[in-house]
């Protein structure tokens, strides 16, 4: 998902619609200028069918649904009294038969040493400034501007008829979700991006980006807007040199990114050490190390080491871990002929310089651990054979996609990617993050580490008293979800969730499910009606003994009519090793709720027959069906009955 920066003011505006969100306190209002002419893009007036939870009748209304979407998630997580401004549009871009520009955006200005800066001598983008400042600091021009590429239509010449998927349910098959990609592009808009030029590393303006304040290079041990402009150039290129040190985002990375894959060497000595793999999307799981000898693949056919020709040496690889060199087949075939051979794992060696790669495919019938090595270890690794021993599987402790440090690394491979280095997070984060420079199958409708980092360059300031921070009710299918969170709760004794019918009263204690989260508490209260409003706030006793009320929301639970299902977002998640599912049927159903993992394989069946209408919850506890611990990853909970099937992700961590 290549992104194309822009720090131009201009101002042309074509439409304006306005897409309503009250989710946290003081909660942004997000603004699309539709930059379309007539009969394109957003005013497309071609006929559609309602998808995935999008009604819209026309594709320029579907697109337009799935844009009001995702300000309604962005705008829900970001406080700002100032309107933020997307001016967007669908152009031809990019695209050929294998690959394609999916979407690009930036701010279209950028403001320094404003009043409420918190680090002055920075740029920050438009719509930042504006939430810091409290007043818009360039009125007469958009905040963002975001461009998307019409060309991914069906044609064949296009990704080979790869056409956008305007769906809620993150069921786009063979096709490219939409809802990610605007998501994506928003997130560069909002702040994730710097402002400095990776290929001259000159800053814009004379001026380094708050951006710039947190990336931090191994090699120097500085930050972006410490360096000299050739040490940044050379940080843009140092494949896995650059981190983001940001203290929110590496506490929930912590949390969010999976184990390390990893080759242990044990001999010979001159080699031995700990060495950085890829993680596969196919075969065994990594968290069961595996040991043995390392023998080399060859099929007789140059490249004699690709493994993508029948072997002549199968009988070397039985009972030992096979290595490999990356060529033009697939990753199954070269795991299926090394399994085939009796092998108990196969190690690939990239073809260029780099990091080692993640190694996509789906092949259930694969049960080998599978991963890569660099180009650089793994030629260290051949160049020593006969006589390698190692352990392949996962580190008991660094992260996937982060230095030894628990940073998460930027995308800077080499040679530098305009549009995509720096500004993105590295291609190694296990799950697949938002940001990433990619599109991923198993993004959906989740910003992750992202919000960390906005929290980093000053979207969430640290309020300087005790001050209700957030406090939003929502309603759901299946009860109402209630969330807050203080500036300081170091004074507070009590806090006691209180209910009415009316927001006069009378209001009375209430009991419910409780979790905490990062950033505060959600209660989810089941015991609630359709169609019936319900008042809420917080009864608080400070420490001195001071007791007052504090807050005000209100909410509706989402009725679900006969025939329908819903079903709720795993809780937590990320789920660290157990997570609660919650659903709701309109009616009595024959009902296969299941988890699911990346590729596609089922891992647990949790029901499996007759329920009643009204409420359920099933818990997971991260096991597969025979009992067996299940490695962390991205996961799915699928739901099916008579009335179809419906679909939520979430990640396993541990």
């Amino acid at each position: 998902m290549n992104s194309f920066y822009r720090f131009v003011s201009r101002a042309s505006l074509v439409a304006v619609l306005a897409v309503s969100l009250a989710a946290v306190s003081n909660a942004a209002t997000i603004v699309i200028v539709n930059n379309d002419g007539a009969g394109e893009g957003f005013n497309d007036a071609t006929a559609a069918v309602p998808v995935g939870g999008n009604l819209g009748a026309t594709v320029g209304q579907q697109r337009l649904n799935a844009f009001q979407y995702a300000a309604n998630l962005w705008g829900s997580i970001l406080p700002s009294a100032v309107p933020i401004q997307v001016r967007s549009q669908f152009n031809p871009q990019t695209c050929t038969a294998t690959s394609a520009v999916l979407g690009s955006a930036g701010p279209l200005t950028t403001h320094a040493n404003f009043a409420g800066a918190p680090v002055p001598g920075h740029w920050y983008h438009a719509a930042l400034a504006n939430s810091l400042a409290g007043t818009d600091l360039s009125a007469a021009n958009p905040d963002i501007n975001a461009t998307f590429n019409s060309n991914l239509n069906g044609s064949p010449t296009c990704l080979g008829g790869t056409g956008w998927y305007y769906g809620f349910d993150g069921l786009e098959g063979a096709n490219i979700e939409l809802l990610p990609v605007l998501l994506h592009e928003m997130g560069h808009g909002l702040g994730f991006s710097t402002t400095t030029s990776g290929t001259s590393g000159n800053f814009s303006g004379g001026l380094p980006s708050i951006f710039d304040k947190f990336m931090i290079a191994a090699a120097t041990g500085t930050h972006w807007d410490q360096m000299t402009a050739a040490q940044r150039v050379a940080s843009g290129i140092s494949l896995d040199g650059l981190a983001w040190d940001g203290p929110a985002a590496v506490a929930y990375a912590s949390v969010f990114l999976g184990p390390r894959p990893s080759v242990v060497v044990s001999t010979p000595p001159g080699i031995a050490g700990t060495y950085n793999a890829g993680n596969a999307s196919f075969g065994a799981s990594l968290a069961i190390p595996v040991s043995g000898t390392v023998v080399l693949m060859e099929d007789g056919v140059a490249p004699i080491n690709d493994g993508c020709e029948a072997l002549v040496n199968g009988a070397a690889l039985a009972g030992n871990i096979a290595i490999v060199d990356r060529g033009l087949c697939a990753f199954v075939l070269k795991a299926q002929a090394a399994q085939a051979a009796g092998a108990i794992g196969l190690i690939v060696v990239n073809n260029v310089a780099g990091p080692a790669p993640a190694l996509g495919g789906v092949d259930p019938s694969i049960t080998i651990p599978v991963l890569s090595l660099s180009q650089a270890d793994g030629n260290l690794v051949k160049a020593n054979l006969p006589g390698v021993t190692v352990t392949i599987g996962n580190h008991p402790t660094l992260k996937a996609g982060a230095n030894n440090l628990g940073q998460p690394l930027m995308y800077v491979p080499n040679p530098f990617q305009s549009g995509s280095s720096v500004s993105h997070w590295d291609v190694s984060l296990f799950p697949n993050a938002l940001m990433e420079p990619a599109i991923n199958a198993d993004l959906h409708d989740q910003v992750d580490l992202t919000r960390y980092l906005f929290e980093d360059i000053g979207w969430f300031p640290i309020p300087t008293a005790t001050t209700l921070a957030q406090f939003v009710a929502v309603g759901r299918g299946d009860g109402i979800e209630i969330r807050w969170s203080f500036s300081d709760a170091s004074q507070l004794s009590v806090v006691t969730l209180e209910r009415a019918t009316s927001s006069t009263g009378p209001w009375a204690p209430i009991s419910t499910e409780l979790t905490t989260e990062r950033n505060g508490m959600v209660a989810l209260d089941r015991n609630t009606q359709n169609d019936v409003e319900y008042s809420y706030r917080l009864h608080i006793i400070e420490r001195d003994g001071t007791d007052s009320v504090m807050g005000y929301t209100s909410a509706r639970r989402i009725g679900v009519p006969a025939g329908r299902v819903f079903l709720a977002t795993p809780s937590p998640n990320p789920a660290p090793g157990a997570t609660s599912i919650a659903f709701r049927l309109g009616q009595p159903e024959f009902v296969r709720l299941s988890i699911v993992d990346a590729n596609g394989r089922k891992v647990r069946s949790l029901q499996n027959g007759m329920m009643e209408a009204g409420d359920h919850q099933a818990r997971w506890d991260g096991r597969g069906d025979g009992g067996t611990e299940s490695p962390v990853g991205v996961y799915f909970v699928t739901l099916r009955t008579s009335n179809g099937s419906t679909t939520q992700r979430f990640a396993l961590v541990r």
